[in-house]
């Protein structure tokens, strides 16, 4: 009678698994460091001047010749959409930065202030909430007019109340940690609990929510350009090929649908990416 062998373990039976990234994480890799490269040296990328007018080939279909297709000046659009990838970024990643830098003070002060701050300043963000981001955007361009930085601003200020809230709710939550009670007890000075243990922990999820603020505010800059309110011509941010593209949507489709697809995909990367982010930073806390 042969002995009975001790059933395995299972860390013993169950060898461990590496988790491959995501396809789609990949891809959204894949893309923004393609556009990182883009904007810090378009000359790698471009195949043509973004600035050369060729009039006798004026509004051609993509072709080996010209990826993208042609302009109605003639002017490579595959060349202008990669030298265009610098200062479109640059007006998203700023007015990400002016978004989450008001957020982070309104938000902070509608929920450590006193009594009458907090107050106001709620009652400003419930108000500023209440109006669409293109509206408020849309405000400040009037009164601004349009430019790349009036672009910066009213992106930036139009997304802020939003995220404000997020700040808020976040502060509010570190507050009444028990952490914070211990320092409380402790004695610890009112500033050093601010600095120290509220902030740093209310404002890590906003790594993430950076990143996806950078693609929302560059399809609220293209929204704008798109409109007439973006950076004037002879520019290639991707807003203005879009206006630049609607004259001529029925003859020549591609400089509308090129420029838009490629801001859809920077806008899904850095969703992929800040979601991802999110959940990386949920992780490490549950942890």
């Amino acid at each position: 009678m042969t002995a009975l062998r001790p059933a395995p373990t299972p860390s013993a039976s169950i060898a461990p698994r590496r988790r491959r990234p995501a396809a789609g994480l990949v891809a959204a890799l894949a893309l923004v460091a393609l556009l990182l490269l883009a904007a810090a040296w378009p000359a790698v990328l471009a195949t043509h001047s973004p600035t050369a007018n060729d009039f006798a080939a004026a509004l051609e279909a993509p072709s080996f010749a010209h990826w993208f297709g042609t302009d109605e000046a003639g002017r490579d659009l595959y060349s202008r959409v990669v030298w265009g990838t610098r200062e479109s970024l640059l007006i998203g990643v700023g007015a990400a930065t002016v978004s989450l830098t008001l957020a982070v003070l309104l938000g902070t002060a509608a929920a450590l202030g006193g009594r009458l701050l907090s107050g106001a300043v709620g009652f400003v963000l419930e108000v500023a909430f209440a109006f669409p981001a293109l509206l408020l955007a849309l405000l400040f361009v009037a009164i601004l007019g349009p430019s790349a930085w009036t672009q910066v601003l009213a992106v930036g200020i139009g997304t802020a109340p939003g995220y404000a809230r997020i700040v808020r709710a976040q502060v509010l939550a570190a507050r009444s940690s028990a952490f914070v009670e211990a320092a409380v007890a402790l004695g610890h000075p009112r500033t050093r609990i601010v600095l120290r243990q509220i902030l740093p922990n209310a404002l890590r999820p906003l790594v993430a929510i950076f990143a996806l603020s950078i693609g929302q505010s560059i399809v609220w800059a293209s929204s704008l350009a798109f409109l007439g309110l973006g950076v004037a011509p002879p520019s290639s941010e991707w807003g203005a090929l879009l206006d630049a593209g609607r004259a001529y949507i029925t003859r020549a489709p591609w400089l509308v649908v090129i420029p838009g697809l490629v801001i859809v995909a920077l806008a899904l990367a850095a969703t992929s990416l800040g979601g991802r982010l999110r959940m990386a930073l949920e992780t490490g806390e549950k942890a």
